[in-house]
């Protein structure tokens, strides 16, 4: 074989190996890159836990819990159109400015519906508390807006209604 042929030869192994790499790291990326999604049933398992979750640390003034299942970006409306933020909810939290008996959904009152990346909740929620020097007992409907992220569920939005009579 010539010194012409044999570079000819090196160059075609030289692609060869070229396109397997890239084939290889196609493949890679399609595996990595592919969404494992669980089913309905799963997610809204997830949810209705995740909710609970987050109602028993709000209970506890669990300010790591909170944090870990709000969004950085989410926003809470009570019925009297008060707007509260993830900050807001975790100072209130770190400062213990409510003490909760009770921060309860009512059981059989939790529905879960998703869409998607996107799960509501809503369920009744008895709440007991004092608040400076102030008791409150009361129910309430909530509404609790969900979005999967690339690290799991994340609680974005939630609109609480007036307490019920």
């Amino acid at each position: 074989m010539s010194g012409f042929e044999s570079q000819i030869e090196l160059q075609d192994q030289n692609m060869r190996t070229s396109k397997k790499l890239i084939l290889i790291a196609l493949a890679f990326l399609l595996v990595t890159t592919i969404k494992l999604k669980a089913s309905p049933e799963e997610d809204a398992k997830a949810v209705a836990a995740l909710d609970i979750k987050y109602q028993a640390a709000v209970k506890a003034n669990d300010v790591a819990t909170m944090n870990q299942i709000l969004a950085d970006d989410f926003v809470l409306i009570t019925g009297r159109g008060k707007v509260y933020n993830k900050t807001d909810l975790l100072d209130s939290a770190r400062k213990k400015e409510v003490t909760y008996k009770r921060q309860d959904e009512e059981p059989g009152t939790q529905k879960v519906r998703l869409w998607g990346d996107t799960a509501m909740v809503t369920a009744l929620l008895w709440i007991k508390l004092v608040q400076g020097d102030k008791p409150a007992d009361y129910k309430l409907w909530f509404s609790d807006t969900y979005v999967r992220t690339p690290t799991g569920w994340r609680y974005v939005f939630g609109q609480a209604s007036l307490p019920l009579p």
